[in-house]
């Protein structure tokens, strides 16, 4: 049965797949963006859709959307750590008085609520791999505590409202996923790779390289987002791939995918830079019969190939 989804930072490189995505479904969808990190073009394609609306919005400030409502997907926070460590407060304000207002449009429409988490709730852990169970190791004063303590907020005031307000809330801890319509300036290591190695520069490294992520396809964490949404369950719920390689791993994948003929350079690690990252996805098997499809190689070739369009496009 159709039903009418309203995406918080439906404009940004997950919330315009999950826009799509829904859309596809036969759903009808809501997009709310301020444009701080997320841009038009990302559900340019989905304008002419007459179940699709784009609306410019800050959710930190009054939030109406008219009509029923079923499902509020709160995706809505600059997301990689060169918009979080430029936009400090507004990563907090988002995070803090953005999810309270979506939490309050959820709550007025009856509508089940889902917040975008993610696996830097566990800081730099000393767990491995990474269960929901786990409280983290976070550092709430260091440069990255803006982006990591909002989304363990976000967490608490979710719950809070569940407890106490009998909203329907669910919460997904989102793991490294990579895909096309990631920013090339983005900061994040495969953008950035990518970015680097079409052009012949050298892949900047941090540290030595040995750090590990565990990366997952956006088509894959799209699938597993919606069948938590599509659910009863509150989670929290891992959703990534555990698959696990070191940054210097990525680095060479790239170059390989890329043919490119870079170098490797290496360069100093940032502040709290976490030294592994694992998601445990059983909880993500046992209740939602999810587990990540696509291979590395098929999922990097495809994203390298869409960063290339781009940079062959008149519009770039």
């Amino acid at each position: 049965m159709p039903i009418h989804a309203v995406v918080t930072g439906g404009a940004g490189f997950l919330g315009s797949h999950l826009c799509e995505r829904l859309l596809h479904s036969g759903h009808k969808v809501t997009c709310l963006d301020n444009f701080l990190t997320g841009k038009p073009d990302n559900v340019g394609h989905l304008l002419e859709d007459p179940g699709f609306t784009l609306t410019r919005c800050d959710l930190t400030e009054f939030v109406h959307v008219p009509g029923p409502v079923d499902l509020v997907l709160h995706f809505a926070s600059p997301a990689s750590p060169i918009d979080y460590l430029r936009l400090p407060i507004q990563t907090l304000k988002v995070g803090a008085i953005g999810t309270w207002h979506a939490l309050g449009l959820a709550k007025d429409k009856g509508a089940r609520f889902l917040l975008a988490s993610t696996s830097e709730v566990y800081g730099d852990p000393q767990v491995h791999p990474q269960p929901e169970d786990y409280w983290g190791h976070v550092n709430p004063i260091g440069p990255r505590g803006v982006y990591d303590e909002s989304k363990r907020y976000a967490e608490a005031l979710t719950t809070a409202y569940r407890q106490a307000e009998g909203v329907d809330t669910a919460i997904v801890r989102i793991f490294n996923t990579y895909g096309p319509r990631m920013r090339p300036n983005d900061g994040r290591a495969i953008p950035t790779f990518i970015r680097q190695a079409l052009a012949g520069e050298p892949l900047t490294v941090a540290g030595d390289g040995s750090q590990t992520r565990s990366v997952c396809h956006v088509d894959d964490t799209v699938e597993g987002i919606l069948r938590l949404a599509s659910g009863s369950h509150a989670g929290p719920v891992n959703i990534g791939n555990p698959d696990e390689r070191s940054v210097l791993r990525i680095a060479q994948d790239v170059i390989a995918a890329t043919g490119s003929q870079s170098t490797i350079e290496f360069v100093d690690r940032p502040v709290d830079d976490p030294g592994v990252r694992r998601p445990d996805t059983a909880l993500a098997e046992e209740l939602l019969s999810w587990k990540p499809a696509v291979d590395w190689r098929d999922g990097l070739r495809s994203t390298v190939a869409w960063f290339r369009e781009q940079e062959l496009s008149p519009a770039q």
